[in-house]
């Protein structure tokens, strides 16, 4: 997949999935390398299937030992999908504190467990 593709495709996962403050693009974003390495494309595929599910779920374990939380507005302390949520977010600098964090936390989970 080229970067421009990949870019558009992980757009709306940013902010807790486009801002609703759910699961953390970081975290989003590992689930999609780790089903771009082991997910099930063929329908009789179960253990691939298994394999994922089991990775993604370790994943989640760590980076919850990491940072207390997969979700975005847990994780910032804020709602992104307010206004005043994502001020407050910027005026306190944390998408280069709490988000870079987290992005390395997840790549470095990631290395761990591929």
């Amino acid at each position: 997949m080229d970067e421009q593709t990949a870019l558009r495709v992980a757009c709306g996962f940013g902010g807790g999935v486009g801002r609703l403050g759910l699961t953390c693009g970081a975290v989003t974003g590992a689930v999609m390398v780790i089903g771009l390495k082991y997910g099930k494309v063929k329908v009789d595929d179960d253990a691939a299937k298994e394999k994922t599910y089991a990775l993604v779920q370790e994943f989640a374990r760590r980076f919850r030992a990491r940072n207390k939380s997969l979700n975005c507005t847990e994780l910032l302390g804020y709602d992104l999908g307010t206004a005043e949520g994502r001020e407050k977010v910027k005026e306190k600098n944390l998408a280069t504190t709490v988000c870079e964090k987290a992005v390395r936390d997840a790549a470095e989970i990631l290395e761990e467990i591929l």
